[in-house]
């Protein structure tokens, strides 16, 4: 049954959402339910940037050695690695409990080979891939922005509403490991899972608005003078791995299922690990005296 969720698996890689559509291809409706429900628990390309940038300020250096270079490839091994792993726990979790079934078996059949149609390729990739899921990023990332510039701009007694969000956060985000301008930037950047580390500066800088991230060595003074340590950095990494889908790809899920109960559930699930994982984490670290 796991094998039949890989192709899947290796498309969320690139996009969570055509992750999502590629599971069409599985013809069991549970499994199918299943490896959607769990796709997001990989590392889309949208998370990348913020968890190779983390790894390289505070796990790394910010140099260019082999040795360097060697040793940010093996933690972010270790860290896609944690994800597909939790993939397949859940996926198991999922089989024994809400989607039980009996598994099916998995049959690929080649189909007589054919040459290629170079034409037909690159019209039905734009028009049915691309287009689709730009489309639906569109429609959600132009209110989003709204939104964001009010919450950095509109001030409530002399404090910005994001200033004021951050903070009711923070207890709560204390507790993963993280702050509450970490948290809020997690929130506001479900548009678009590579907008959280700009939001973050800006939350933490006050501007006002998002701009071009500082170079690495710049990026790393400016979140340890607010008060980031290699554990803030690590359950930044695990949340950015283990939290809820983007938006594009919530509204894929929805499209997919038809059905509101399993977008919500889709949406719960890595967040609920991110919580938990996180939390686990943070407490471990402090009671051993790490942190």
């Amino acid at each position: 049954m796991a094998f039949c969720y890989q192709p899947p698996m290796c498309m969320g890689f690139g996009c969570n959402a055509v992750g999502v559509i590629g599971c069409r291809i599985i013809d069991s409706p549970r499994e199918r339910l299943i490896a959607i429900l769990t796709n997001n628990l990989v590392p889309c390309n949208g998370r990348f940037p913020t968890i190779i940038a983390i790894i390289a300020m505070f796990f790394v250096g910010t140099g260019a050695g082999a040795g360097q270079t060697l040793l940010s490839a093996i933690l972010l091994t270790g860290v896609i690695v944690l994800g597909v792993l939790l993939t397949f726990l859940f996926s198991r979790l999922l089989s024994a409990t809400v989607l039980s079934g009996v598994p099916s078996s998995f049959t690929l059949e080649l189909p007589p080979y054919r040459m290629p149609q170079v034409g037909k390729v690159l019209v039905r990739s734009v028009l049915d891939r691309t287009l689709f899921v730009l489309g639906r990023a569109v429609a959600v990332a132009a209110p989003a922005g709204l939104i964001l510039w009010l919450f950095a701009n509109l001030d409530a007694g002399g404090v910005s509403i994001l200033a004021r969000c951050t903070a009711f956060l923070d207890p709560f985000a204390r507790l993963l490991g993280l702050d509450g301008v970490i948290l809020m930037a997690f929130i506001l950047g479900i548009p678009a899972n590579e907008i959280v580390l700009p939001i973050a500066i800006m939350g933490y800088l006050a501007t006002g608005t998002l701009s071009e991230l500082p170079a690495l060595n710049e990026m790393h003074a400016l979140l340890s003078s607010h008060g980031w340590t290699w554990l803030t950095a690590a359950c930044t990494v695990l949340f950015s791995l283990l939290h809820w889908p983007c938006s594009t790809t919530l509204i894929t899920i929805h499209k997919e299922t038809k059905s509101m109960k399993w977008t919500l559930l889709a949406f719960l699930l890595p967040t609920a690990a991110g919580i938990c994982v996180c939390f686990i984490v943070a407490t471990l670290a402090r009671a051993l005296g790490l942190a």
